[in-house]
C-alpha cells in the first residue's frame, strides 16, 4: 500500500458506465478528479455476467457522452461487447482511472472534504461521486438456509452457461428480466420452473417498432417530474424493473414451467403460494441485490439501504453525489444510456461547499420533484 496521501477536487468510486459518465463532465469541464475501481479495467463487471446476457436496450441507447456504442442501432449488445466499449470508451478521453484500487471506507472531514481509504493508499477531495451503484451484495431470500444441503444454490450473478450447472431439474426464482432470461436459455436443455409474480412489462412493439418512442417514454417520460414516471418510480423501488425483451408468453413458449411466489420451504424443499412443492436439484436466485454503503462511514439510508438523496446530490453531506441508484431521477437512472442525463446534473449541481441540507428534507428525493431543466 502506498503511504502517500492523493489529492484532488473530485473521487469518483466505481469505473462503470456511470463513473465514467461523470468522468467525462468533469474532464470536459476541466475539473480535477480521479476515478477509483477495484477491477482490473473498466466495465469489468460486465466480464463476470453469464455468456448470453443481453442489454434489452438498442444499441442507439447504448452509448455514453461523447461516443455511440459501436453496433446497429438496433442490435443488443451482448455484455462482452459492453465491457469492450467502456474500457475503449475511457481510453479514448483518457480518463485517470485508478484500476484494481477498491475503497475500503470513506470519512468525512470535521472542516468538510473527504477521506477515502482504499488499497492503494489515502485519496482526500472536496467532493465524492459513489459511481457503485446498488448491485453491490446478491440479495438472497432467509429461508434458503433450510433448503436441502443437497441442492445446489447460487446467485444469477454467479452463473454462467448450462453447461456448467449439475444435471437436474432447475428453479430460477425471481421473475424478472434477468430471472425470465436465464430462465428461458436453460429450458433448451432441461426442465425448468421460474418462480415469482411477474414484474410489469414494457411493450416489446415499442422497442423494436418504435425506438425513438421507446426512448422517449422510458427516458423522458417516466422522471421523477412527470405524475406517470412517480406511479412507476413507487412500483420498481417496491417490485423491481419492469420485463423487458421478454413477455411471459415468451418464458411460456420457451417451455419453461411457472410456478407463484415461495411461500414456505418445506422438508428442504420449496413450496409455492398454491401448495406446490418445486422439485430442483439447482436453484438460481435472480432475487437481485442489495445495496451496501457501510464503508462510507456515518451515511445514513432508509429503510431499504439506499442514501438520502435529491437527483444524486446527497441531503445529509454536502459535496457527497452518488450516480446508478434506482429511479435516481428516472427509470434510465440505472442504464447506460441514462447515465449521462445524471452526470450532466451531478456536474453541474453537486457543490464543493454547501450549506447543510434542510431539514425538512426527509428521504430519498425528497426535493427531486422539481422539473428537468437540463
Amino acid at each position: 500500500m502506498q503511504s502517500q496521501t492523493n489529492n484532488h477536487g473530485t473521487i469518483i468510486v466505481g469505473a462503470g458506465h456511470c463513473g465514467l459518465s461523470m468522468a467525462h463532465e468533469l474532464g470536459k469541464a476541466g475539473e480535477d478528479h480521479v476515478v477509483l475501481d477495484s477491477g482490473p479495467a473498466p466495465g469489468s463487471s460486465w466480464r463476470s455476467r453469464w455468456d448470453s446476457l443481453q442489454l434489452f436496450t438498442p444499441a442507439a441507447h447504448d452509448g455514453l457522452p461523447g461516443r455511440r456504442f459501436p453496433a446497429r442501432r438496433g442490435d443488443l449488445p451482448m455484455a462482452g461487447a459492453v465491457a469492450d466499449y467502456l474500457e475503449a470508451y475511457a481510453e479514448a478521453f483518457g480518463m485517470p482511472i485508478r484500476s484494481s484500487t477498491t475503497a475500503t471506507g470513506m470519512d468525512l472531514g470535521a472542516d468538510g472534504g473527504f477521506t477515502v481509504h482504499t488499497t492503494d493508499g489515502i485519496f482526500t477531495a472536496d467532493r465524492v461521486v459513489v459511481a457503485t451503484g446498488v448491485h453491490q451484495a446478491p440479495k438472497i431470500p432467509a429461508f434458503a438456509d433450510r433448503i436441502s444441503a443437497g441442492t445446489t444454490q447460487l446467485h444469477s450473478s454467479e452463473y454462467r452457461n448450462p453447461q456448467l450447472l449439475p444435471e437436474g431439474p432447475v428453479a430460477v426464482v425471481g421473475f424478472g428480466t434477468s430471472g425470465a432470461q436465464i430462465a428461458c436459455e436453460l429450458a433448451a436443455s432441461r426442465e425448468v420452473t421460474l418462480c415469482g409474480k411477474p414484474t410489469a412489462h414494457v411493450p416489446d412493439a415499442l422497442i423494436h417498432f418504435a425506438p425513438a418512442l421507446y426512448w422517449l417514454l422510458v427516458h423522458r417520460m417516466l422522471t421523477r417530474s412527470t405524475p406517470a414516471g412517480r406511479k412507476v418510480a413507487k412500483e420498481v423501488l417496491a417490485h423491481g424493473a419492469p420485463l423487458i425483451g421478454l413477455t411471459v408468453e415468451d418464458v411460456d413458449s420457451a417451455g419453461v414451467i411457472r410456478a407463484g411466489k415461495i411461500a414456505d420451504v418445506r422438508d428442504g424443499v420449496m413450496v409455492a403460494q398454491d401448495g406446490t412443492a418445486i422439485e430442483a436439484s439447482t436453484i438460481i436466485w435472480a432475487t437481485g441485490y442489495r445495496p451496501d454503503f457501510s464503508w462510507v462511514h456515518g451515511l445514513e439510508v432508509d429503510e431499504a439501504g439506499h442514501p438520502f438523496h435529491d437527483r444524486g446530490i446527497s441531503t445529509r453531506v454536502p459535496g457527497l453525489g452518488f450516480m446508478g441508484l434506482p429511479f435516481q431521477y428516472g427509470l434510465t437512472s440505472g442504464i447506460i444510456g441514462g447515465a449521462g442525463r445524471d452526470a450532466r446534473y451531478l456536474a453541474r449541481r453537486l457543490p464543493h461547499h454547501a450549506a447543510p441540507a434542510s431539514p425538512h428534507a426527509s428521504g430519498p428525493g425528497a426535493n427531486e420533484l422539481a422539473p428537468d431543466r437540463d
